[in-house]
C-alpha cells in the first residue's frame, strides 16, 4: 500500500502545456521572462498534476547547507517512530543536497517539551520540525523562535497564528466525526458514549473533541456524551480513569480512544472484562491493536499516517527555505479508517512500525 502518487516533472507540465521547459521553470520559480498569464496556467496546472520540486536540486543551488532540527517526544512509539521515519525518508530522498537532519528528544508530551524546543533553537537551525503541545505554553517560543529568523513546521498538530510557516496533520475535526459516526451505526439506541484524550490543550485532541461533540448532536441524538478525560498521555493516569468511567452505574457502551496512547485503557476494559462488550474507536496502528480488531474485540482505529505527515513535513519545510513560500501552507491529511474487513491491506505500515520501534530501542540501549 503506497500514499505517494507517481513523480511529475517540469518536462512533463511542459508537454501538458505545449509550452517549453525554460518557461515552466521560470514561471515554477518566480523568475523574469515569463507572462503573469502563462505563469497560473503553469502554477494551476503543476497543482492539478501533483507536481513536487526537486528538494535536493535547490539545496544545491543555493550552494550553502540548510540545517534542520527536529524534536518530537519519545513517548508513543506507535505514532512518533513511524513519523520519524518519514522524515527520514525524505531527507534521504534528498541525498546529495546541503541538507543536515538531527533529532531532539523529550521524555514525553508536557514533559520537556518546551526545554527541547529551546535546546533545538540554540544549534541555530534553520528550520524546525515539532510537535506543539500545550497551545498556551507554546505559542510565545514560537513567535520568540520565528522572529529570530528560524522556520518552524508544526507536525501532528497546529499552533495558529504564532508565525509557524505551516502545519502538516491528520485532519483533527474530520477524525473526531468519523470516530462518532461509527460509533453511531453500533449503537442505535439510548446509550452513553466517552472519549478518553490526551492534553485538551493541544490543538489536535480539543479539534478532536469538536468534531466527535458535533457531528453526535446531528447524527446520534440518541448518545449521550459524558465528560472529556484527558489521560495526559501518561499510561497509568488514563488506565485509573478508565477503570473509575466503566465502574460508574451510568458507564458508557462506546468509547473514543484519541490518542494512540490506548493500551493503558484497553487494559483497564479487559481487567473487567468489558473488552469487545463496549464498542472502541481507537487511533493509529500497531500489533496490539490490530490483533484485537481482527478478534472483532475493537470496532475501528484511525490511521493517522504519520509516515506521510513526517514525510511532507520535511518536503515543506525545505521547500519553504528553498523557495521562501508555501502554495499550501496548512496540510491536513484525510485519516484512514482500519476495520476488520480492510485490516490486511494495512499489513505493510504495521511492519514498518515495527521495525522503526526496534531501531529507536537499539540506539537507546
Amino acid at each position: 500500500m503506497n500514499d505517494e502518487p507517481k513523480s511529475v516533472s517540469i518536462k512533463d507540465i511542459a508537454e501538458a502545456l505545449d509550452i517549453s521547459i525554460g518557461t515552466v521553470d521560470r514561471a515554477l520559480h518566480g523568475r523574469r521572462g515569463v507572462s503573469e498569464k502563462t505563469k497560473a496556467r503553469v502554477l494551476k496546472m503543476a497543482g492539478q498534476m501533483g507536481y513536487k520540486p526537486n528538494l535536493a536540486a535547490q539545496a544545491l543551488k543555493l550552494n550553502r547547507r540548510i540545517s534542520i532540527g527536529v524534536v518530537l517526544p519519545k513517548h508513543i512509539s506507535y505514532f512518533f517512530d513511524p513519523l520519524r521515519a518519514g522524515i527520514r525518508a525524505a531527507a534521504n530522498a534528498a541525498m546529495g543536497s546541503q541538507i543536515s537532519l538531527e533529532f531532539h528528544e523529550y521524555p514525553r508530551i508536557g514533559s520537556g517539551d518546551i526545554e527541547a524546543l529551546e535546546a533545538a533553537h540554540a544549534r541555530k537551525h534553520d528550520g524546525l520540525i515539532f510537535l506543539p503541545g500545550d497551545i498556551q505554553r507554546f505559542s510565545p517560543l514560537i513567535r520568540k523562535i520565528s522572529r529570530s529568523g528560524t522556520s518552524m513546521m508544526c507536525v501532528g498538530s497546529d499552533a495558529p497564528d504564532t508565525g509557524r510557516v505551516g502545519s502538516v496533520s491528520a485532519h483533527a475535526y474530520i477524525s473526531g466525526s468519523i470516530a462518532a459516526e461509527l460509533l453511531a451505526h453500533k449503537l442505535p439506541r439510548k446509550a452513553n458514549v466517552a472519549i478518553l484524550t490526551g492534553e485538551l490543550s493541544t490543538l489536535d485532541h480539543a479539534e478532536k473533541l469538536s468534531g466527535f461533540a458535533a457531528t453526535l448532536a446531528i447524527q446520534a441524538p440518541h448518545l449521550m456524551l459524558l465528560p472529556t478525560l484527558e489521560g495526559h498521555e501518561k499510561p497509568k493516569e488514563a488506565y485509573r480513569q478508565a477503570l473509575t468511567l466503566m465502574r460508574q452505574k451510568d458507564r458508557p457502551e462506546g468509547l473514543y480512544l484519541s490518542t494512540a496512547n490506548s493500551m493503558a485503557v484497553i487494559e483497564a476494559l479487559q481487567e473487567l472484562g468489558l473488552l469487545g462488550k463496549v464498542q472502541v474507536v481507537a487511533t493509529d496502528l500497531f500489533q496490539e491493536l490490530a490483533t484485537l480488531i481482527k478478534a472483532n474485540k475493537i470496532l475501528a482505529t484511525l490511521y493517522q499516517r504519520p509516515f506521510t505527515q513526517g514525510k511532507v513535513a520535511f518536503e515543506n519545510l525545505v521547500a519553504h527555505l528553498t523557495r521562501g513560500h508555501l502554495e499550501s501552507p496548512v496540510v491536513q491529511l484525510a485519516p484512514h479508517i482500519v476495520l476488520r474487513s480492510n485490516l490486511p491491506l494495512f499489513a505493510s505500515r504495521i511492519s514498518e512500525a515495527e521495525d522503526e520501534s526496534e531501531l529507536e530501542s537499539d540506539d537507546l540501549d
